[in-house]
C-alpha cells in the first residue's frame, strides 16, 4: 500500500511513532519515587518542583522541594509505549479526553512552563473557574493565560491546566499582564 497516497493512514502511523506529551495521575505523595523509575527505564519525563521553607515539631527548619502538581506528572513518549508507563508501580492511569484516548499536551506548553517556572515563583494554588481573566503579555511564561488573584499585597496569576483540573500560582507585575475579554 502506498502511504502517500492514504494521508489519513499515514497521518495516524506518523502520530503514533513521534513522541508526544501525556500527562499521567500517580499515587499522590509518590511522586518522587515514580519519576525515579521512569528514569531507570529511560523514559522522558516532567515533574514540576516548587521549594516550601518548613519548620518540624523540634524546632528544626528546612527547605523541601514538593511537586506543583500533586498526583501528576507529564510524559514524553510515543503512543506506542503507554504500556512500560503503566507498568511503573504507583503509575495509575493516562489522563484521557472523550474518546478513552490519553490526551496530547502541546510541546510549546511543557516548554513554557519548564522555563517559566523556573523564573518565577512558583506555588500550587486552588483551581479556579472564574475570575479576572489575564494574558502574560513579556517575561517568563510569556503567552499563558489564567486569572488575577492578591495575595499580601502582590499581584499573582493562576495558571490553570484544565487536563488535570491543576492550577499554580505566580507572582508576575501588572506591566507583565494584559486583560482579556471576559
Amino acid at each position: 500500500m502506498d502511504l502517500q497516497s492514504n494521508k489519513p493512514y499515514a497521518r495516524v502511523l506518523e502520530d503514533a511513532l513521534a513522541a508526544k506529551w501525556f500527562a499521567i495521575y500517580v499515587t499522590s505523595r509518590h511522586e518522587k519515587r515514580i519519576a525515579e523509575r521512569l528514569t531507570q527505564k529511560q523514559l522522558e519525563f516532567y515533574l514540576p518542583l516548587y521549594q516550601v521553607e518548613r519548620k518540624w515539631k523540634d524546632g528544626s527548619k528546612g527547605t523541601l522541594d514538593l511537586p506543583l502538581f500533586p498526583g501528576y506528572l507529564f510524559v514524553h513518549i510515543k503512543r506506542t509505549e503507554r504500556v512500560p508507563v503503566l507498568e511503573v508501580p504507583g503509575v495509575l492511569t493516562f489522563i484521557v479526553g472523550t474518546g478513552g484516548e490519553p490526551v496530547e499536551i502541546r510541546d510549546a506548553e511543557i516548554e513554557v512552563l519548564r522555563t517559566g517556572l523556573s523564573l518565577r515563583h512558583a506555588q500550587p494554588h486552588p483551581f479556579l473557574k472564574a475570575g479576572q481573566r489575564v494574558r502574560i503579555r513579556s517575561g517568563a511564561l510569556t503567552g499563558m493565560e489564567g486569572f488575577v488573584v492578591r495575595n499580601k499585597n502582590s499581584s499573582r496569576v493562576v495558571l490553570t491546566i484544565n487536563l488535570i483540573m491543576k492550577s499554580v500560582a505566580v507572582e508576575v507585575g501588572s506591566e507583565d499582564l494584559e486583560l482579556l475579554d471576559s
